[in-house]
């Protein structure tokens, strides 16, 4: 059975490298996590040089993961273009209703899609996965809009799946937690403000500074929602880190700390919308 499922990955695995030789050139919309850095890794053992990485640069991207998505690609031999974008300048987007996203990631794809119109490449592609179209993903519009592939997911690769592919790529990121962009912080309905990401910024910071690998703090206003690991979650409470912690987001301007006893879950404040559809993916053209 395991040969199998083997078999079939490396299946996937030629087949995407396949279909990106394919396009003769692209652009990589490039976050540093470990989806677009596979994209990327790819995109140049296959494109080389016909391959551009862009970083969208913004206040809601955390200074520590433009300086590693930076180091990634210097070890790969890369170096990233990095463009500015201002999506908290739009309410539509700062107002963070329920599709957030989709204004965020339609103004980078329409950055995107016009550089590589300008600059002759052939597409525009992303790190989206096959599990993430079945996740609360409103960018996946933006991207349709915008005719942005995504390989990833076109060539059924599973996070697990992209996961193995960087480990054997031997790519930084290969074991690197999830870390969506600072507004996913926010309770839909509740704005967003420079201020508020740089005080979720310091606060993660500092967590993991002290070991916690994931971690989540959640913006309510005056109350920072702590979420851990459930292993975690003693270690923070036992000893002096309590109390240090509770001085530091204090010290950051929140007025109180919670912790939430369930523990870390990615995309914690989707658990309020209503269910949703599957996505359907864009037929490869």
């Amino acid at each position: 059975m395991s040969l199998l499922v083997d078999h079939s990955f490396e299946v996937r695995v030629l087949r995407l490298r396949a279909e990106i030789r394919a396009l003769g050139s692209c652009v990589v919309a490039y976050s540093g996590g470990v989806d677009s850095s596979v994209v990327l890794a790819l995109a140049h053992e296959e494109l080389g040089d016909r391959a551009l990485a862009v970083i969208g640069r913004s206040a809601t991207y955390a200074t520590s993961e433009l300086e590693a998505a930076l180091t990634q690609a210097k070890g790969l031999g890369i170096e990233p273009r990095v463009i500015a974008t201002a999506e908290l300048d739009d309410p539509r987007f700062a107002n963070n209703p329920s599709n957030r996203c989709y204004f965020c990631k339609g103004e980078l794809y329409q950055q995107l899609a016009a550089l590589a119109r300008g600059e002759g490449y052939a597409a525009v592609l992303d790190g989206t996965n096959a599990d993430d179209l079945a996740d609360h993903r409103p960018g996946r519009r933006a991207a349709d809009e915008h005719a942005v592939r995504s390989p990833l997911a076109e060539c059924d690769l599973s996070k697990a799946d992209v996961r193995a592919l960087a480990a054997q790529l031997g790519l930084p990121s290969s074991d690197k937690p999830a870390m969506p962009c600072l507004s996913s912080r926010f309770p839909y309905g509740t704005q967003i403000t420079e201020a508020q990401l740089r005080q979720v910024e310091a606060g993660e910071a500092w967590l993991r500074e002290r070991g916690f690998r994931d971690v989540r703090l959640r913006h309510h206003g005056t109350v920072a929602r702590l979420e851990l690991e459930g292993h975690e979650l003693v270690r923070l409470v036992e000893g002096p880190l309590r109390a240090q912690c509770v001085a530091h987001l204090k010290g950051l301007g929140f007025a109180y700390v919670a912790l939430d006893l369930q523990g870390f879950r990615s995309g914690s404040l989707n658990e309020t919308l209503p269910a949703t559809s599957t996505i359907a993916l864009r037929p490869t053209p």
